[in-house]
């Protein structure tokens, strides 16, 4: 399949008419062809209108179309071989090995989503029977069903141009719901996101749907996605990236004169703490492994380890040196994109100019490539970190990570009270740490939306019982998730039937349950 620098609107391909963007070899800043000439509100008014259309019959297609149609998307992916992830590996410089891994996860969650849709148990059909005898008062027949929202507009991810972007989570999520999707494509890989949007766009031909239930639209600055939220047909908004973008499409879609909701994944620094016990029996082993998170993927990953708290002590001191041996020799690694590098420098810059912080170590860089991250550890006492949170609380995105060091437990609690709120919390600890493992999972699970214990946050796994979320800013709604099957419920609500004649219900709540699925019935 080849690409073409173009939009996809439905069934059409469409050019362009704004500035162009064009995709970047990281490792050496060669601009890649071809170019992609952003859209305009016209495109945005397009594509709402085709996925407006689309969703009076997507939203009722049967459990089985549903699902069919996400294993299609896979299977056209899949059918896209070497080409994808050539392309990818050329626009983010992440090795090839990981793309096919992320491509795999891609594939997976989408297949998962089709097994969820074809089990029924997200529309939480409930049936409380007519009691016309009941005194003082007759109950009326009463059925819950959730459906979905309407038209989603999603966000690519820049780190992950697979499981993140055109067809990742977000986007299996919304269709699995029974809502179309409309996605802006990241700048930073407009080639991969075409070619998976191809494919998606196959699957929607192969099994039958309307055109509109899918479409792709480019555009640097702000102008496309702004206008793609302020369209009255769209309904919910899906985001991964930086904590200035996800505000600021907040504040578009609350000043709507229909406000929506925007479920947005946008900055965490995931707190390690090791515990005492764990730190006197594993203090190097647990740096080996703190180093290999950190230093995974030039650290682009939101679940990156980007604090340590421990309590000091000379087992402290031994990780914090071993954790610095492995720092320094860490490799630099090529960062996805110019910008994301000039971010990372910025923000180690930053948190090197007060005088509170101390560097501990810096990683090798190999200067025969571009945009390369040196990994960096840093160190802080409590106190100083307690009185400047949002100072030395910042997010960087990449390979940095900072060490603060407590002098008591108390200390240790008031770090966790003036964290915002966080996608993961991981506990290094051993059985004789129970005691205070309890007191920090009390304070920890009012601000994370995952507790480690004994592993490292990087690395999410795709199932039913994953939260990828949590309190603002790791997201701006703490009640839902970004990965799991959970993540359906994003694009859903309830509806109430009441004394509906069977004849008009819909099938999930008819009489004889002709889908076949749970209901709570009474």
């Amino acid at each position: 399949m080849k690409i073409t620098g173009q939009m996809l609107i439905g069934s059409q391909d469409v050019t362009g008419t704004q500035a162009a963007i064009r995709g970047i070899n990281p490792a050496t800043n060669e601009s890649l062809d071809p170019p992609y000439n952003g859209g305009t509100p016209a495109e945005v008014e397009r594509a709402c209108e085709l996925a407006a259309q689309a969703f009076a019959s997507y939203r009722k297609t049967s459990l089985e179309q549903r699902a069919a149609f996400l294993e299609s998307v896979a299977k056209h992916i899949e059918a896209l071989g070497d080409t994808l992830i050539e392309r990818a590996h050329q626009e983010t410089g992440l090795p090839v090995a990981r793309l096919q891994g992320e491509r795999g996860r891609t594939v997976g969650q989408l297949r998962l989503f089709a097994r969820e849709v074809l089990r029924g148990d997200w529309i939480d059909a409930r049936v409380d029977k007519a009691l016309p005898e009941r005194q003082p008062l007759p109950r009326s027949d009463l059925r819950l069903q959730y459906i979905p929202v309407g038209p989603v507009a999603v966000f690519g991810a820049s780190n992950f141009p697979l499981a993140f972007s055109v067809a990742g989570g977000d986007t299996a999520a919304a269709l699995a719901a029974g809502a179309p999707v409309i996605v802006k494509g990241h700048s930073a890989h407009p080639g991969t996101s075409e070619l998976v949007g191809r494919a998606v766009r196959e699957a929607v031909k192969e099994c039958g749907l309307h055109e509109g239930v899918f479409s792709l639209l480019f555009g640097s600055g702000a102008e496309i996605g702004q206008s793609l939220v302020k369209h009255p047909v769209i309904k919910a908004v899906a985001f991964t990236g930086s904590r200035a973008g996800g505000v600021a499409l907040m504040k578009t879609a609350a000043a709507r004169p229909e406000p929506i909701p925007v479920f947005a994944e946008m900055s965490s620094i995931n707190p390690v703490f090791l515990l005492p016990n764990a730190l006197a029996g594993r203090a190097e082993a647990m740096a080996k492994g703190f180093v290999q998170s950190l230093t995974m993927g030039a650290g682009q990953f939101c679940t990156n380890p980007g604090l340590v708290i421990g309590l000091k002590s000379p087992e402290l001191d031994a990780f914090i040196k071993a954790a610095s041996e492995g720092v320094s020799n860490a490799d630099s690694a090529t960062m996805l994109t110019p910008g994301i590098f000039s971010a990372y420098q910025q923000g180690v810059e930053q948190l090197q100019k007060y005088g509170e912080v101390k560097t501990l170590a810096e990683g090798k860089n190999n200067t025969a490539l571009s945009n390369q991250c040196q990994a960096r550890l840093f160190t802080t006492d409590a106190a100083s970190f307690i009185a400047k949170p949002h100072d030395l609380g910042i997010e960087i995105f990449g390979s940095a990570s900072l060490v603060i060091v407590c002098d008591n437990e108390a200390q240790a609690l008031q770090v966790i009270d003036s964290l915002e709120g966080q996608l993961t919390a991981t506990l290094q600890m051993d059985d004789k740490d129970v005691d205070l493992a309890g007191r920090l999972i009390e304070r920890l699970e009012l601000k994370v939306g995952r507790i480690l214990v004994n592993g490292y946050p990087t690395g999410v796994e795709v199932c039913d019982a994953m939260v990828h979320g949590g309190p603002f800013p790791a997201t701006s709604d703490s009640r839902t998730t970004s990965v799991g099957t959970a993540a359906i419920y994003r694009f859903l609500r309830p509806v109430c039937y009441q004394d509906v004649p069977n004849a008009v219900l819909p099938p999930a709540l008819q009489q004889e349950n002709p889908w076949g699925i749970n209901r709570r019935e009474s």
